[in-house]
């Protein structure tokens, strides 16, 4: 991913410039104000509140998934989010875009009627697709900013080329799509916007790759077996929500934070919730650096090194998921310090609560958890963890019909 950079040095340095004032102008959001917006959100599904909870606990889907509507009504969604990134609109006020056609013959001059046709304009748009479809990139999909990619009543899958990439970009919402068996791309002309297109380099092949990108929701995705990270977020990237996905069979999951060096992810906020971490997962549900990490609500089903780990000091609040150990003997802890010796990321604050451990997992907890501000962060308790199968049933991408409920 880090090979992803913009089309020359030159442009680099400029776009790098305007990037760091368009990301760090706007004010970071505080942790406890969005982690109390959570616990917010969660109460009002608990209570019922509208005509369109369905009661599940799960206050994203409560949201919109009980509108037999929901087809004329898709851009409801927007509003759902909760967490980090709940300000991103996506498409919300833009026209809706409908995907005919599943082909991607030319990165630099796409054909109206493309995913990648539609991902490079600059009006905000709502992007739909018309049939069931399998969509097989030749060049990374670089989106602009104000994007919706709804798959929602289609079964589409990106999948067999590169795949996704929100670079220094903001306001992007991708929920409902399989995205699998990314690839490597690059080394080529690809087109960015409908102004430029510019020479890309070796991408790393992730399935979603988020590169200075702000305000990102990624939400009911059935992610696996790409080439490196299935979800990746790095220099300066911040406000992500990632939600209800299911992942399976892959290594290196979810990177969050460039290298141990760059101090400019200490700005890096995200929400992790209601995941499901299947079968044939390795290591990194996420692996964090340096930001501010609220893993709640999740399902961990296996992992063969460890789940949740990290460097450079990051946050890691852990709240009410629920933690199966594999049967292999080594792999029961959770927890993995990275690149550090005890001395160092002892002071590291990492905290579990209300987390449920099942065949021998266990938290290693650090840091000064009893401090004021973490913890009146921490104290804000999710829904039980002997409820994340419930809340995490529905997790990856869903078979909507029009005309009834998700």
């Amino acid at each position: 991913m880090a090979n992803a950079f913009p089309f020359s040095l030159h442009f680099l340095f400029l776009l790098s410039l305007l990037t760091l004032t368009f990301v760090f102008s706007s004010p970071v959001q505080e942790p406890e104000a969005i982690v109390y917006e959570v616990q917010r959100s969660v109460n009002a599904s608990r209570r019922n509140l509208g005509y369109l909870s369905c009661g599940t606990g799960n206050p994203m889907d409560d949201c919109w998934r009980c509108d037999p509507s929901w087809e004329k009504n898709r851009r409801r969604l927007a509003d759902c989010a909760i967490g980090f990134g709940r300000d991103a609109i996506g498409g919300r006020d833009g026209r809706i875009y409908v995907v005919t056609d599943s082909g991607d013959d030319d990165p630099v001059n796409p054909r109206p009627g493309t995913l990648r046709y539609a991902v490079i304009q600059d009006e905000p748009l709502w992007i739909i697709f018309k049939r069931d479809m399998v969509i097989r990139l030749k060049e990374e999909l670089i989106m602009n900013s104000f994007k919706t990619i709804d798959g929602r009543g289609a079964s589409v899958h990106i999948a067999g080329g590169p795949c996704i990439t929100i670079q220094y970009v903001s306001n992007i919402i991708i929920h409902g799509i399989h995205i699998h068996d990314c690839k490597q791309g690059g080394n080529t002309m690809v087109r960015s916007n409908p102004r430029h297109f510019g020479w890309r380099t070796l991408s790393d092949g992730d399935g979603v790759s988020i590169f200075g990108g702000s305000h990102v929701w990624i939400d009911h995705c059935s992610l696996s077996n790409c080439r490196d990270g299935l979800i990746d977020a790095i220099m300066g990237s911040t406000a992500i929500t990632i939600s209800n996905n299911y992942m399976t069979h892959h290594n290196k999951v979810m990177l969050l934070g460039h290298s141990d060096s760059y101090s400019a992810d200490k700005s890096m906020q995200v929400t992790i919730a209601y995941n499901h971490f299947g079968e044939g997962l390795v290591q990194r549900m996420p692996r964090c650096r340096h930001g501010y990490f609220h893993v709640v609500n999740n399902d961990y089903t296996h992992w063969e090194m460890y789940a949740i780990g990290g460097s450079a000091s990051p946050t890691i609040n852990s709240q009410g998921n629920r933690f199966l150990a594999p049967d292999i003997r080594f792999s029961k802890e959770v927890t993995k310090h990275e690149d550090a010796p005890e001395s160092e990321w002892k002071s590291w604050n990492w905290r579990s609560e209300g987390d449920l451990m099942l065949n021998g997992a266990y938290f290693t907890p650090s840091g000064a958890g009893a401090s004021s501000s973490y913890s009146r962060a921490s104290s804000l308790g999710a829904r039980p963890s002997t409820l994340v199968s419930t809340i995490t049933g529905g997790a990856g991408a869903l078979s909507c019909k029009k005309g009834s409920r998700c």
